[in-house]
């Protein structure tokens, strides 16, 4: 029963261009854009989920629907691909943002730094400020949700509200 429930859950897949690098980003429920939302219809938090290498949002479909449907599908969630892991296909259209503050390139996009100044650039352009943010990082995901903390005091995660979930897994020989 449980599974036909995440199966009806809605995913919808969009590749846009942060920082000049196609990026694919999963959203779970019905909000694409929550920027052009009414306020009044706007859903008030969103868990955002930043994936462990090899970078790819596909595999954490699962564990976001059941997030989705934990939440009784009062709150979206979105999972975004790494920088340049995940390539759109030849007939999926790349959405743009003609009024994007963040598009300029990074130098080093494929760096540490660099994918952190990917998840800000993201972040800031594509939520909006008044909302509450769930942040859940596996792996270097965890990594990168610390320095989205640490370089952005100005997105919606405050002491009273914050929250980061770090997934942490190791191998043992």
């Amino acid at each position: 029963m449980d599974s036909e429930i995440k199966e009806e859950i809605p995913v919808h897949e969009e590749f846009i261009l942060c920082c000049g690098i196609e990026t694919q980003v999963l959203k779970c429920g019905p909000w694409t854009d929550l920027t052009s939302d009414q306020i009044a219809n706007r859903p008030k938090l969103l868990i955002f989920i930043i994936p462990g290498n090899p970078g790819f949002s596909a595999f954490y479909v699962p564990f976001a629907k059941a997030l989705y449907s934990s939440t009784k599908r009062r709150f979206p969630v979105w999972v975004i691909s790494h920088a340049g892991h995940a390539l759109a296909p030849k007939d999926k259209k790349i959405l743009t943002t003609s009024d994007d503050p963040n598009a300029q390139e990074i130098k080093d996009i494929y760096g540490l730094r660099g994918q952190v100044e990917h998840k800000l650039a993201f972040l800031r352009t594509h939520v909006p400020k008044e909302m509450k943010l769930v942040v859940i990082g596996h792996s270097i995901g965890c990594y990168f949700s610390l320095q989205v903390l640490k370089h952005a005091p100005e997105l919606p995660m405050r002491p009273k509200f914050q929250g980061v979930m770090c997934l942490i897994h190791m191998s043992v020989s």
